[in-house]
Formats: structure tokens, sequence, C-alpha cells
């Protein structure tokens, strides 16, 4: 018998174990990528299509609208419905037709080879589709009492709020398209809706300023910013900070509404698909992304209308393309 340092060779042979091979991952039909009302109506429409989908959720379920205190505008729910407990719903009704859902984030895509390939902190997944659904950021403007008084009085939805704040006075934060677009419409509930914006002029269009400067309801604080929003259980003011004369005040308001800006979750796939200027993924009129076999929903795509239903409408359009590709390309593989 031979001897070694670490015993006989027999026993070392005896501890010498093969290297262990990782399994290759199954090739999914179909993944889906995030799981707000477009990603999980793109789940249930490819379940209902018996392609299994696979949802992987990122780090939360439901996207903006679970945010949402009370959502009143998406049909079937006369009586409203809060923001968690529509998603709960589309979950529950996703996974009674057997999506895969799944809670993980995906840290990266390569979308060159295929199958698709995915990394997630739990481990690699390979797709023939894959339906992009991250959605979009509202930029914040990082100041204390915002994010303790979201749902309080804090929106970044007009169209989603608005209606909380009739006969009530509001505020709105900034100076582009989007705020004056949202102040105008919640000129139909407030009464009184006031602009505060950075600077001394206006960033957005010249139709828009001339319908904001018309309107009655509509008052202007310029070159200041919101130092802190102010309220226990609700919004009751917010600190400002003029820039130019440098003075501190209080400025009491109902609700803060902020229009600054939004940041679309596209950061891993902005080397790999076609985006816009400001970062959305470029789709065609059936959602399809600038690499065959990808397809993008809701507010990843879209910088328009933002909004619950249409985003639902987008995750179900892309699905049913992506069940007629499938079934397409396996017809030219028989």
């Amino acid at each position: 018998m031979e001897f070694s340092l670490f015993g006989t060779t027999e026993e070392t042979n005896q501890d010498v174990k093969p290297t262990e091979m990782k399994p290759e991952p199954d090739i999914r039909n179909v993944i889906v990528i995030g799981s707000g009302p477009a990603g999980l109506a793109a789940g249930l429409y490819t379940a209902r299509a018996h392609l299994e989908p696979l949802l992987l959720t990122g780090n939360d379920i439901g996207g903006q609208v679970s945010l949402t205190s009370e959502v009143e505008n998406y049909p079937g729910f006369p009586a409203s419905i809060t923001g968690p407990e529509l998603v709960q719903k589309m979950q529950e009704q996703a996974e009674k037709f057997g999506v895969d859902v799944r809670i993980d984030t995906v840290t990266d895509a390569n979308l060159d080879v295929y199958p698709f390939e995915l990394t997630t902190y739990e481990g690699t997944y390979k797709t023939k589709a894959l339906v992009i659904a991250t959605g979009a950021t509202p930029r914040k403007l990082d100041v204390p009492g915002e994010e303790r008084l979201i749902g309080r009085g804090v929106s970044y939805c007009a169209t989603c709020d608005g209606w909380f704040f009739n006969g009530k006075e509001v505020v709105v934060v900034g100076g582009g398209d989007s705020a004056l677009e949202e102040g105008l419409f919640l000129t139909r509930f407030a009464s009184k809706v006031t602009i505060i914006h950075r600077r001394d002029k206006l960033r957005a269009g010249k139709t828009l300023q001339k319908r904001a400067f018309n309107n009655d309801k509509i008052a202007f604080i310029w070159n200041s910013v919101v130092e802190e929003i102010i309220g226990d259980e609700k919004v009751s003011g917010v600190r400002l900070h003029n820039k130019v004369t440098g003075e501190d005040s209080v400025f009491s308001t109902d609700g803060v509404f902020i229009f600054i800006g939004h940041t679309p979750n596209s950061q891993l796939f902005q080397e790999q698909l076609e985006v816009d200027e400001h970062g959305y993924l470029v789709v065609d009129r059936h959602y399809s992304t600038s690499k065959e076999g990808v397809w993008a929903a809701g507010e990843i795509a879209d910088s328009t209308f933002r909004q619950v239903v249409t985003s639902a409408g987008m995750g179900a359009s892309a699905a049913i393309m992506v069940e007629r590709w499938l079934g397409e390309k396996a017809a030219e593989e028989a």
C-alpha cells in the first residue's frame, strides 16, 4: 500500500469525488419579467395558451399600482379597489391558470444567444420567448416626509388619485409637459392647483402653458424647491426654499403630486435592444422589440398613458403575439 502526506493512496482515492456538473436549465416556452399589470396579464394569457409561462416578479410584486391606495378607474370594480388588492386578484387568477410565479430578480440577460439566457439571484433560465414588463419608476424628490406619506397625500399619478382631492387644494411639483397635463387634469377635482417649479420659466410646450396660465384654478410658485413634505397621518403642507431670495417658507396643502419624470427600468436591456432617447424600449404595434422573440409591455415601453388598464392590455396583446410566434416557429421546425 502506498502512502502520502494525506494518508494512504487508497484512502485518498475514496475521498475524491467526481466534479459535479450543474444541470442545464430547462428551456421554457416563455418567461415574463415583471409582476405589475402588464406582466401578470401576459402571464395569464400565455398560461391559458398552455405555454406554461414562468413569471419572475422582481423585488416587489405589483409594480407602481401596489402603492396606490385606491383604484377607481379599472373596469369591473365600480366600488373601487385598493392597489394591493387588485394585484393580489391578478396574481391569483394568473396562478389559477398555471403561471409559475417566482419571487426572483433578473440580474443579467443575454439576448444574443438563442434560447435567450437569464441570470437571477436563484439561478439561470433559458427561454424561447421573452416578455419584458419591468415598468418605470417615478423620479422622487428624495426629501423628508415623501416616502412616509405616499398614499396619504403624496402621489405620482393624477389620473389615479385626483378624485380623492375633490374640493381640496393641492400642489404639483414640476415644470414639464407631464406636470402641466396632470395639473390641468387635477383642476377637475381640486379647488386650487399650485404648480411649484424650480425655475422662472416652464419647460412644457407652449400650448400647455397657455392653457395653464388661462386656468383660474392654477397658480404658480417660481424659483422654488420642496425641501420637506409635512404631515402626521396625511399631508398638511410643504416646506419651500426660494433659490433666488434664499427665503424658506411653509405652504399649506392637502396633497402633493410629483411629476419630475419617470425612469424606465430598462438598464439590463439597453445594450441589446433599441431604446428611445429617454430609455424606453422601442416596440412596434404588436409590442415586439428590435429583437425577434422579445416583446415589451407596460410602462417599460409606454411613456404616454401609464395606466393599469393600458398596461394590462399591452401585456395581453404581447402574450397573444408570443403564442402566434411560437406556433409559427414550431410549424417551421416540424
